[in-house]
């Protein structure tokens, strides 16, 4: 009977780290270049004195949905959305380079170029900063940046950067908790001159906000079961015990 039990437990346990996942996409549905996380387990056998004929649920990594979300217009110049595959390279809080699609960007008052959480745009050379105060911004499809300073006539552009934009197989990718991808393996990623922005625009989460309800719905379901499995296997339990008192 313990077999059925800790089948049930385990199975009850994985629904609501699927339930957790599931919150989150939901939660993040209007983040802008958010990527929807996957749940993923698969059957373990348990090793142990006693334990071979025990399989449990063992809870992976999760994965992402790397698809593109939908572009939506914003005209305003520090918005980008990277056209087909592709990343922002920015720098994380703790120096690392981290990888993003959200190219809502911003000043700050120092110049720099970050993300709406503070991360550094790094250019080629590294972090991008614009020299204050500026008139008019423009981005080229390839990341470059040129800007009008303050009291120059319009024809006067310069040049003060080109963001860095890369592309790695996404296989090679984990998520960070901080919401950054990163290469596995640690290292930085080589720029990629394919890569290509479009301006005024940004990319909207890929979250699939009727799909991601309907699966709550069915993992709430499932853990309904587990929990209705794991009463069974009390009253059965409690049965047998009657039953071997009453000789």
């Amino acid at each position: 009977m313990d077999k059925m039990l800790y089948i049930a437990m385990s199975g009850a346990k994985q629904n609501m780290q699927s339930l957790a996942i599931n919150a989150n996409n939901l939660a993040n549905a209007k983040t802008t270049g958010f990527k929807a996380d996957l749940a993923q387990a698969r059957s373990m056998q348990a090793f142990g004195e006693g334990l071979p004929s025990r399989v449990f649920a063992m809870t992976e990594k999760p994965s992402q949905n790397f698809d593109s979300g939908a572009l939506m217009q914003t005209s305003r110049d520090l918005d980008l959305a990277i056209q087909g595959p592709g990343w922002f390279a920015v720098q994380a809080e703790d120096g690392s380079e981290g990888y993003t699609r959200n190219g809502q960007f911003r000043l700050n008052e120092e110049g720099a170029l970050e993300t709406a959480e503070g991360e550094l745009v790094m250019g080629n050379t590294g972090p991008i900063f614009l020299p204050l105060p500026v008139n008019n911004i423009n981005i080229s499809k390839d990341g470059t940046i040129m800007v009008q300073p303050e009291g120059a006539p319009s024809s006067v552009q310069e040049e003060v950067g080109r963001i860095k934009m890369v592309n790695p197989r996404v296989q090679e990718l984990a998520k960070g908790n901080d919401g950054l991808f990163r290469r596995k393996d640690g290292q930085d990623e080589e720029a990629n001159i394919n890569v290509q922005v479009e301006s005024g625009m940004v990319e909207s989460s890929n979250v699939n906000p009727i799909g991601e309800m309907t699966a709550m719905i069915s993992l709430q379901r499932q853990f309904e079961m587990q929990l209705k499995l794991m009463k069974t296997a009390e009253e059965i339990d409690a049965s047998s015990a009657s039953l071997l008192r009453a000789f």
